[in-house]
């Protein structure tokens, strides 16, 4: 039987029966070799990518001990943030305008029917009164009736001023007095007796308010005191169904108890202004 070529046990003619142990021997140390050149060659492989990873793992995180960046470590904490920043000047309250009507060192504005009484006709609300007369007197007996002018003496008035409105039939003359203080315009409120003298002028004759009964009221606000004298032109009595007397009356003690406080309110402005520019 023919095996073809020769083999590892085919002698030197090729066709021996005892194998060749030599070659063989050689063969399989040249095989040994070639696989262990294999093996020590792929573990260097191995070994040179593993550092290659290692490496750059290292570059990107800065360093070999993956300590943090230079700026945080020294300082051991994040930046702070900024804080708004404030001026040390303090700035004043503004002035209140009460303090101008009720301390008679601040209330320093003039004293004048200009002043007190501005406006040619008195408006409140829809009801609109012309003014027909005006009167300042630091006599303030002259321009009162009965008690009340002893009154304002005694509380150290400085001025009585007094303004008539008149429309429809019907008039009412204000007075307002200045006094020493706050105190004294309130116990001037709570004494008042008499009564305001009713003014006469324009269309409003010596009949209004004289010898009959009108609508009379006394208040105070800050060192002011004020009132009211309302009634008929034609001399009439008024009742409590006098509606027109009686509206004007009200209408009267309104208006000037808002001159008296759009006086602190100037004089205040006036203050702020000048702190201001100062």
């Amino acid at each position: 039987m023919s095996f073809g070529h020769g083999g590892p046990f085919d002698g030197p003619g090729g066709s021996g029966s005892t194998p060749d142990w030599e070659a063989l021997a050689e063969r399989s140390e040249a095989g040994a070799r070639r696989k262990r050149w294999l093996m020590i060659g792929g573990g260097a492989l191995a070994a040179l990518a593993v550092a290659g990873i290692v490496a750059t793992a290292m570059v990107l995180s800065g360093g070999s001990d993956n300590k943090p960046p230079k700026d945080i470590a020294a300082s051991g904490s994040t930046a702070p943030e900024p804080h708004p920043s404030f001026s040390d000047v303090s700035v004043p309250p503004p002035p209140n305008p009460r303090d101008y009507i009720t301390d008679r060192t601040k209330d320093r504005a003039p004293l004048t029917t200009a002043t007190l009484f501005p406006d040619k006709a008195m408006v409140i609300g829809e009801h609109t009164y012309p003014r027909t007369a005006q009167s300042a007197t630091k006599d303030c007996t002259a321009g009162t009736q009965g008690a009340l002018g002893s009154l304002l003496k005694h509380n150290g008035c400085e001025a009585l001023l007094r303004a008539t409105y008149a429309k429809g039939g019907v008039a009412v003359t204000i007075g307002i007095a200045a006094l020493d203080s706050a105190d004294a315009a309130e116990r001037v409120k709570a004494k008042a007796s008499g009564n305001l003298a009713p003014l006469a002028g324009g269309h409003v004759g010596e009949a209004f308010c004289r010898g009959t009964a009108c609508r009379m009221t006394a208040n105070a606000t800050g060192r002011y005191a004020y009132f009211t004298i309302a009634g008929y032109l034609d001399g009439r009595r008024v009742t409590e169904k006098s509606a027109p007397a009686l509206q004007i009356g009200r209408d009267g003690e309104s208006y000037a108890f808002a001159r008296i406080i759009q006086r602190g309110k100037d004089q205040a402005a006036k203050a702020a202004q000048a702190q201001q520019q100062g």
